[in-house]
């Protein structure tokens, strides 16, 4: 399964969207530095709760803003949509190859995007310093994706190369995986 190709596939931006949804999401991306970008999210979210653009504007507007425990609670969500949208576990570590065939016949784009959100809540771990918590979503990752194709192996390699190494010994050693 090539996790590259994105040719004959739905994406999940391509959903409809209500018209008052999107009109927010154009109003916070406006908005951005304002206090009020969060709340046109928001209302976007009220009107369209399972919509995943909606839920990628709110994720994008919580990491960047750094505010992580939000992010991680919305990419927790998007998994938890496309999940069921797929036919998949609820639990992220029940997932198995034999998963994978029937959703990526169900909905390619929306598996490859499922799988972008557990890394994405690695990620996010990683930042807050969850370190075994993000590294058993790169496991997982690992597992389903043998070729690599969404960088979860190289992340893993890297964590695990910044844990073996201790930052102590590291000429940088104030630096943390917390604060990338």
């Amino acid at each position: 399964m090539d996790l590259l190709d994105f040719s004959d596939c739905k994406l999940y931006f391509e959903d409809p969207l209500p018209a008052e949804a999107e009109a927010l999401i154009a109003r916070a991306a406006a908005e951005y530095g304002d206090p009020d970008a969060e709340m046109s999210l928001l209302r976007a979210n009220l009107l369209a709760p399972d919509n995943l653009t909606v839920l990628v504007g709110l994720y994008r507007y919580y990491f960047y803003q750094h505010r992580l425990e939000d992010a991680l609670q919305v990419a927790e969500r998007v998994m938890q949509l496309s999940a069921r949208h797929l036919g998949l576990p609820d639990d992220w570590q029940k997932i198995g190859d034999s998963h994978l065939g029937s959703a990526a016949a169900s909905s390619f784009g929306l598996l490859r995007f499922y799988l972008l959100a557990l890394k994405a809540s690695a990620v996010v771990l990683l930042r807050l310093g969850r370190i075994e918590a993000s590294r058993q979503r790169l496991i997982k990752l690992v597992a389903l994706d043998s070729r690599d194709q969404l960088g979860a192996g190289k992340l893993l390699e890297v964590v695990d190369e910044f844990q073996g190494t201790g930052a102590s010994s590291r000429p940088d050693s104030d630096l943390s995986l917390a604060a990338a």
